[in-house]
């Protein structure tokens, strides 16, 4: 292995990824297992964690499944518990797991105006995509500072740093439909959360960074997907792997002098 390569090795680091089983929480627990890492599939949907396990451990990678539900602490700390008792450390933590409104077909749309969002959706998005990272960055930590070193990576979004353009979301002839007020604001206060953190545990040899991706597609409509291109500088839409390269760095040494940092990785969507 030449010392380029050592840089990104994770081989041997312990991985728990919440949100393992979604689109792109599933594909960070491959790429970090392909590179060597001993991965925990966080999730509340275990059966999908699960399988997601089993296709890793047909290709000889280390894997096991957790059921997690992240705006619960006694929950999670069963998982930090399980993640050391079957691996004896927790190196890295992805928190991937988020309410996202989606609005591929298989999803539809979000006809909810903000003058009529209910406040239940508000507060049940809160408890999931903010309160669960906080949550979860309390729980790992102090495994993280008893061992001396780790890496926690938190998944913003473009939407964090830039208002939505509610145009992408509208077709003609149908009702309106918006990209909910939750989303920018929840995704924007991990960003926050993000600094704060690095700042508290700065000289704990722990780094706290950010990626903020831009839209992944995932089987949206040819109008959406081309209105969405439309507005990067690449002229697409993020395919899945496209933030592998971000994680991997920001899990290794690679990035030994970042903490504090958001990567953005959209394809120059807020570049313009």
């Amino acid at each position: 292995m030449s010392e380029f390569q050592s840089l990104f090795n994770v081989e041997g680091r312990v991985a728990v990824v919440t949100g393992g089983a979604g689109l792109l929480g599933s594909e960070f627990c491959r790429t970090l297992a392909q590179t060597g890492a001993q991965v925990v599939v966080a999730d509340t949907r275990l059966d999908e964690a699960q399988t997601l396990v089993a296709s890793l451990q047909e290709q000889n990678l280390h894997a096991i499944a957790i059921q997690v539900n992240v705006t619960s602490p006694e929950s999670i700390s069963d998982m930090v518990t399980k993640t050391i008792d079957s691996f004896s450390n927790l190196d890295i933590l992805v928190n991937c797991a988020a309410l996202d409104p989606k609005f591929d077909p298989q999803h539809g749309g979000h006809t909810n105006s903000f003058e009529d969002y209910p406040l239940e959706a508000w507060n049940q998005a809160m408890a999931v995509n903010l309160t669960g990272v906080f949550l979860c960055c309390q729980a790992v930590a102090p495994h993280m500072v008893k061992q001396g070193k780790g890496s926690i990576i938190n998944l913003s979004s473009i939407y964090g740093i830039t208002a939505p353009d509610q145009r992408l979301y509208q077709r003609p002839g149908k009702a309106p439909q918006f990209k909910p007020v939750f989303y920018p604001v929840t995704k924007a206060g991990i960003l926050s959360l993000t600094s704060y953190l690095a700042a508290y545990y700065a000289g704990k040899n722990i780094r706290i960074n950010a990626i903020s991706p831009g839209g992944v597609f995932d089987g949206h409509d040819d109008e959406f997907v081309q209105a969405y291109a439309s507005r990067t500088m690449l002229g697409r839409m993020a395919y899945k792997n496209d933030m592998n390269g971000a994680l991997l760095f920001l899990a290794s040494d690679a990035s030994a002098y970042m903490t504090g940092a958001n990567l953005v990785v959209d394809g120059g969507w807020s570049a313009w």
